[in-house]
């Protein structure tokens, strides 16, 4: 008896979101998209009860502009474990260790079903440590004094609302890939990101010790801030790196042009349908065919690398220096340093940030860090590409389902996907490898409001190619004839 079927009981009976059974009208799926946007900026404000907020420490760090979630609420955890339980199932399915087939509804709910499992595992496996491990999540004492079940019944109280967290964040991401526009997983990077780059914008108040750029040079311009001259050295420092932010603002401007030209890049194969004469269309194949949520997964991979080093750091007293020394919660040397990515300016810069590194080990850090973005990119591109019938093969079925061919090719699926495979595997991999290096210059280069290069690169596509899922759901609200010759209804 293989694992499917010994597994296939508890698989087939996890809850999931019920799929509409016809079409949903554009409205309702705005609605419900815009309802667990609400839902999930309200649980992010809902802080855990019995924490000691005043020795909390983050674990994701900077890494939480792109897991998503808020440090020390119910959604302490993010999008964290649905990522990392796609890792495992990524790197399973690329090795063909699963033996699923995706075209077939029983292994679709089975997969469906192993996914759910492994995202409770996961959350089991961040939350747990978190909570009982080190100095990251506190249990309040009081709190326990006054309910009568001491320390380690503060410490369950407070994993099991990060678990109930964990599990409410995956059913949103599930509601809205069924029933709203885009994916929960995207809206949620979005909705992070957006709020630390408006606040980096717009805020009087000091964001990571800056207040923010408009209110900068306000008070630089009205004489209430005093500020080198720019002839000198220190003064062009400031402009550039400090107070006047100048660079960060050219880098987030760079990112936003860099992502929408990138994404305008594409190769169009031209396509007509076999039966209706005159109706024709285009497939295009972008340059980012696979987007870019594949960076998720490889930033998510380096921030579990980080997740363990901390914990290691926290409950090992004498852990070897091969393997890492902490300052402030950083790695400063050892292996875990070198596996760290650049998140900020001061990570490199070593002239201008007195860092205790030497250059040496700094230049080691960044080809690190630009080889797994690099390779990785293009790995889990092509591990995307490949799990959500984005391929080659999966591809032309869908065209030769929808009744369309292209002209001058006989209309069969085995031809059609030879023409594909012309185009999808290269661009996969150029395109994944370009994302991973925009991710590496942006966080080296820095952004506004303290938003990690990645986040920023993340949220732009997320939004341009949101926009185009609702112009694309708006044409076929127009002309239902559409939804028809697209499968849609």
């Amino acid at each position: 008896m293989g694992w499917k079927e010994t597994a296939e009981p508890v698989l087939t009976r996890m809850p999931s979101v019920s799929r509409p059974e016809g079409h949903v009208p554009f409205r309702r799926k705005l609605g419900w998209t815009a309802g667990v946007l609400v839902l999930y900026f309200f649980l992010t404000n809902i802080q855990l009860f019995g924490l000691d907020a005043g020795t909390q420490s983050d674990l994701f760090g900077r890494f939480r502009s792109i897991l998503a979630g808020s440090q020390g609420s119910i959604l302490q955890l993010g999008i964290g474990p649905i990522v990392t339980a796609s890792i495992v199932l990524q790197l399973l399915g690329g090795a063909d260790l699963l033996g699923l087939d995706t075209d077939d509804p029983r292994d679709q709910v089975l997969y469906q079903g192993l996914q759910k499992l492994l995202v409770v595992v996961m959350i089991c496996l961040t939350g747990l440590p978190m909570v009982f491990a080190g100095n990251f999540l506190p249990a309040d004492p009081a709190v326990g004094q006054a309910l009568g079940i001491g320390l380690t019944g503060v410490q369950t109280l407070l994993f099991v609302q990060i678990a109930v967290g964990g599990i409410l964040i995956l059913f949103m991401d599930e509601i809205v890939s069924k029933w709203g526009v885009g994916s929960g997983v995207g809206l949620f990077i979005i909705a992070g990101v957006s709020q630390q780059l408006v606040g980096g914008l717009f805020s009087w108040e000091a964001l990571g010790g800056t207040p923010g750029f408009f209110p900068t040079w306000f008070a630089i311009l009205t004489g209430s801030q005093e500020i080198a001259s720019p002839l000198t050295a220190e003064g062009l420092q400031a402009l550039l790196l400090g107070q006047g932010q100048l660079l960060a603002l050219v880098t987030t401007v760079l990112i936003f042009a860099i992502v929408v030209y990138a994404e305008s890049v594409r190769v169009e194969i031209p396509l007509s349908h076999a039966r209706v004469k005159g109706a024709r269309g285009r497939f295009p194949v972008k340059l980012i065919y696979a987007s870019v949520l594949p960076m998720i997964l490889v930033r998510a991979l380096q921030a579990n690398i980080q997740f363990a080093g901390r914990i290691l750091n926290s409950t090992w007293n004498q852990m070897p220096g091969w393997l890492g020394t902490y300052s402030n919660g950083q790695p400063v040397s050892g292996l875990f340093y070198y596996l760290a990515p650049i998140q900020t300016r001061t990570d490199w810069m070593w002239w201008l940030a007195g860092t205790a590194a030497e250059p040496w080990q700094i230049i080691i850090r960044v080809g690190v860090d630009l080889t797994i973005m690099v390779i990785g990119g293009a790995i889990f591109a092509i591990f995307w590409v490949e799990t959500t019938g984005m391929g080659p093969e999966s591809t032309a079925q869908q065209i030769q389902n929808s009744g369309m061919q292209i002209p001058g090719f006989r209309r069969n699926p085995q031809v059609i996907e030879k023409v594909m495979e012309r185009y999808i595997p290269q661009v996969t991999v150029i395109g994944g490898a370009l994302v991973g290096l925009l991710a590496v210059g942006a966080n080296m280069l820095g952004t506004i409001g303290q938003v990690s290069g990645t986040g920023l690169l993340l949220t732009v596509s997320i939004t341009y190619k949101l926009y185009e899922e609702i112009a694309e759901e708006q044409l076929m609200e127009m002309h239902p004839m559409m939804r028809q010759m697209f499968g849609s209804e």
